[in-house]
């Protein structure tokens, strides 16, 4: 019967106190877990979004802190009963749980937003620079808190800042270049999320896909990512085709020598199927001119401007002016020419026959 003594003598003070913890501390989190659900149903309802990026946001973060208190509280009665010299960490340790959970629903709030802007169709470089501004802003708010509460003192922190600025500078300049990098690309707005660029300077072309504080993520016409470090861009000249007004079609065809009659008429015809053309801009340059004197053609040119800068489009219209512009020279028994060779024989060696 000894063990029936033993638990006769057990404190109990413990067991009720943390089992009323426990129990306050799951029923909170079991109303706002219903609370939550019946907000959701409300706000689908609303045509604002904004309240469910809210509830979005904070409902996880809300229910954790309420699970962090009530683990607080419990530790905090353990410790009197069984432990009384870690008593004054508990605080500490909940303190700064609060603050984690407080930055983590910001950060998701952040998050949220950007979401929102995006699918407004806003500018996605100036959406993702303003909110990775944020973000950092927040990290910062929360760092220097948490310093507080551990006791690091942050005023020494600043006094060793500047040396210890000189010295992680002086480590790390090529981080920095492309910080400074980022920040230049998204004030001069050379190019954006999801235009095409290319450098005459070096072999980078394709579609931008990400601007990042240190890198550029470019997806090639192959489909592979490229990594270009954003100080790259500060030296190098940078093409963006997206923002160009009109595509241009510049070709030279050749008639034969023996259609040099012909050749007038052909080139009246084919100005005037430019201009007709709905396809093509007639408020930019567009030249139809005998050019030169070939090998074997006589050869003019077409200089002219699509309405489209789609490049699929583009080349549709371009096939298309092209096959007009070969019917035109057919229509008048002309032809374009091709490399031919004329040999002409002064007289033939005696005695040579014909074969």
């Amino acid at each position: 019967m000894d063990w029936w003594q033993d638990l006769i003598q057990q404190n109990y003070d413990w067991l009720w106190e943390a089992g009323l913890t426990s129990l306050i501390t799951l029923i909170a989190s079991l109303t706002w877990h219903y609370l939550s659900k019946k907000l959701d149903k409300l706000i689908v309802k609303s045509k604002n979004r904004w309240d469910d990026i809210v509830l979005n946001s904070f409902a996880v973060p809300v229910n954790w802190l309420i699970i962090i208190i009530g683990a607080s509280w419990f530790a905090d009665i353990t410790a009197r009963h069984f432990s009384a010299e870690i008593i004054d960490s508990i605080p500490v340790a909940r303190q700064l749980a609060v603050l984690v959970i407080i930055a983590w629903g910001t950060w998701r709030l952040i998050t949220g937003i950007e979401e929102k802007q995006l699918d407004k169709g806003n500018d996605p470089t100036t959406v993702q620079l303003v909110g990775k501004v944020t973000k950092l802003t927040v990290v910062i708010l929360i760092i220097m808190p948490i310093f507080q509460i551990l006791g690091i003192s942050i005023s020494g922190m600043l006094a060793f800042g500047g040396m210890g600025g000189l010295i992680v500078g002086m480590a790390a300049k090529d981080l920095l270049a492309n910080f400074f990098g980022s920040i230049i690309i998204y004030l001069d707005k050379p190019f954006i999320v999801g235009e095409w660029i290319r450098s005459p300077d070096r072999s980078i072309e394709g579609t931008v896909e990400k601007i990042g504080f240190r890198l550029t993520v470019i997806r090639t016409f192959d489909k592979r990512p490229l990594y270009v470090p954003n100080a790259v861009f500060t030296n190098i000249s940078v093409e963006n085709p997206s923002r160009m007004k009109n595509r241009r079609i510049k070709e030279t065809i050749g008639v034969r020598y023996k259609d040099a009659q012909k050749l007038p008429i052909i080139l009246d015809e084919v100005r005037t199927m430019l201009v007709e053309h709905n396809d093509i801009d007639n408020d930019q340059t567009l030249i139809v001119n005998f050019d030169t004197f070939g090998a074997s053609s006589l050869e003019f040119f077409i200089y002219t401007f699509t309405k489209t800068t789609n490049w699929i489009e583009y080349h549709h219209i371009k096939q298309d002016v092209m096959l007009k512009i070969l019917n035109i020279i057919h229509s008048h028994d002309a032809d374009c020419a091709f490399p031919t060779r004329t040999l002409h024989v002064e007289s033939m060696p005696d005695g040579a026959t014909n074969t």
